[in-house]
C-alpha cells in the first residue's frame, strides 16, 4: 500500500521539520558528520551507521589536522561574534557563548582542542587576542582591536587630545602671567589704613578734611567735647562752605584705567576662548530639541518637516518623532538642521562654549545669520 499524497502536510511531518530547525542538545551531535540527532537512541544509530565509520577513519589517518580546522573555525567565529556584537566592550564570556551557540550552523567545541570554555578564554588571554579577567561572577572577556584603521583613529585621538592640553596649560599660564600683572599694580596704588580708637562710646568721632594737600601722617587731637580726627592727605580739596571741589583729571591715571579693564576684557576673551574649544565638538544632537529634515531621501512626506529629537544613538544618530503624524524615524545628524523658535522662547545651546545651556531667544539678524539669547541656567558639563 502506497504512501498517501498529502504525506508532506500531514502533523506528523511538520512537527518533525519544526523540530529539525530547532536547536537540539549539543551532545547529540557529530561534527565530523555534521549531523544532527533528537535523542540517545538516534546518535547511537548514527555511530554505528556505515556512513560515520567512514568518517573515522577519514578521522584517523589525521587527526591533528581536522582538529586544527575545527579549532581555528571556533576561534575565528567566537571571535567575530565579539567584535560585532560587544565591540571593545567588557562582557561576561558565558554570555558570548550562549550567544555563540545559539546558531546551529556553529563549530562545537568538542570537536576543538579546548574541553572547556575557560580553558579557551585563557588561551586568548595567553595569546594576546583579548583581555580577560576572572571576578567572583565568573570570566570577562573584552576584545582587542588591532585593525590599522581603528589603530590610526585611535593615534589620532590620543594626539588631539595632547594638543588640547598643551593649549590649556598655555592659557593657564598667560592667565596667571594677567593676575599677578594686575596684583603688581594694585599692591602699587594701596592705601594704607589706621583703626580710630574712642575711649567709651559716648565720645563722637569727627572728621576734618584739610584743604591743602600734605603728605602727613593723619593727626589725632582730643578735645572736652569728644574726639576729633584731623586728616591731610592728597585727594580733592575742600572749599570754606563744605562743597568739595572736582580734582583735576590726571592722564596717566585715566591711562592706568583704561589699562586694567583691558588686562580683566583680555582675560575674560581667554577664558571664553578655553571653554569655547573645550566645549567645541562635530556632534549636536540632544534629546528633546526641535529639529527639521533637510534631506529628500526619506521622502517628499517629510521633506522639510519638524521633528522632535526622542533619543541619541553613537552621538550622530537621532531617533526622531514627527509633529505632523507621530511617525518616527532614524536619522543621521547631518541629515537635519535645528529650528530657532519665536523671540522670548526658550532655547538649547547645541554646540561652543555654552553647550547644554538653557537661554532666551531675545533678537534674531536675519541678514547675517545669528542671533542674540541670554543665558538662563549654565550647563556644569
Amino acid at each position: 500500500m502506497g504512501k498517501e499524497k498529502g504525506g508532506f502536510l500531514t502533523p506528523k511531518a511538520i512537527a518533525n521539520r519544526i523540530k529539525s530547525k530547532g536547536l537540539q542538545k549539543l551532545r547529540w551531535f557529530c561534527q565530523m558528520c555534521q549531523k544532527q540527532c533528537r535523542d540517545e537512541n538516534g546518535f547511537k544509530c548514527h555511530l554505528m551507521s556505515e556512513a560515520h565509520q567512514r568518517q573515522l577513519l577519514l578521522f584517523a589517518d589525521n587527526p591533528d589536522k581536522y582538529i586544527d580546522t575545527y579549532s581555528q573555525e571556533f576561534e575565528d567565529m567566537f571571535l567575530e561574534l565579539l567584535r560585532r556584537r560587544f565591540g571593545t566592550k567588557r562582557v561576561g564570556a558565558n554570555i558570548v557563548y550562549q550567544e555563540y551557540i545559539a546558531d546551529k550552523e556553529h563549530t562545537h567545541m568538542n570537536a576543538t582542542q579546548w574541553e572547556t570554555l575557560t580553558e579557551f578564554i585563557k588561551w586568548l588571554g595567553r595569546e594576546g587576542k583579548a583581555m580577560v579577567d576572572q571576578t567572583e561572577k565568573g570570566w570577562f572577556i573584552q576584545y582587542i582591536d588591532r585593525d590599522p584603521e581603528a589603530i590610526r583613529k585611535q593615534e589620532a585621538a590620543q594626539r588631539k587630545e595632547k594638543m588640547d592640553l598643551d593649549d590649556e596649560e598655555k592659557a593657564a599660564r598667560f592667565i596667571q602671567k594677567q593676575i599677578e600683572r594686575v596684583s603688581g599694580q594694585a599692591k602699587d596704588t594701596s592705601v594704607q589704613y589706621t583703626e580710630l580708637q574712642r575711649e567709651s562710646d559716648a565720645e563722637k568721632v569727627t572728621f576734618s578734611l584739610g584743604a591743602a594737600p600734605s603728605t602727613a601722617a593723619p593727626k589725632i587731637t582730643t578735645g572736652p567735647s569728644g574726639l576729633s580726627l584731623a586728616v591731610k592727605r592728597k585727594g580733592p580739596a575742600v572749599e570754606d562752605d563744605g562743597k568739595m571741589k572736582r580734582p583735576a583729571t590726571s592722564s596717566s591715571k585715566t591711562k592706568q584705567a583704561k589699562q586694567k579693564i583691558s588686562v580683566l576684557e583680555e582675560i575674560m576673551q581667554v577664558e571664553e576662548a578655553k571653554k569655547e574649544m573645550k566645549n567645541r565638538k562635530d556632534f549636536w544632537l540632544h534629546t528633546n530639541i526641535v529639529v527639521k529634515i533637510i534631506t529628500k531621501k526619506l521622502g517628499e512626506k517629510y521633506y522639510k518637516k519638524k521633528a522632535v529629537v526622542k533619543m541619541v544613538e553613537q552621538l550622530y544618530v537621532a531617533i526622531v518623532k514627527m509633529v505632523d503624524g507621530g511617525d518616527k524615524l532614524r536619522v543621521d545628524q547631518a541629515h537635519l538642521e535645528t529650528v530657532i523658535p519665536a523671540i522670548g522662547k526658550r532655547v538649547l545651546v547645541v554646540n561652543g562654549a555654552y553647550r547644554g545651556s538653557e537661554a532666551v531667544l531675545t533678537a534674531v539678524d536675519e541678514k547675517h545669520f545669528c542671533c542674540s539669547i541670554k543665558i538662563e541656567t549654565v550647563s556644569t558639563r
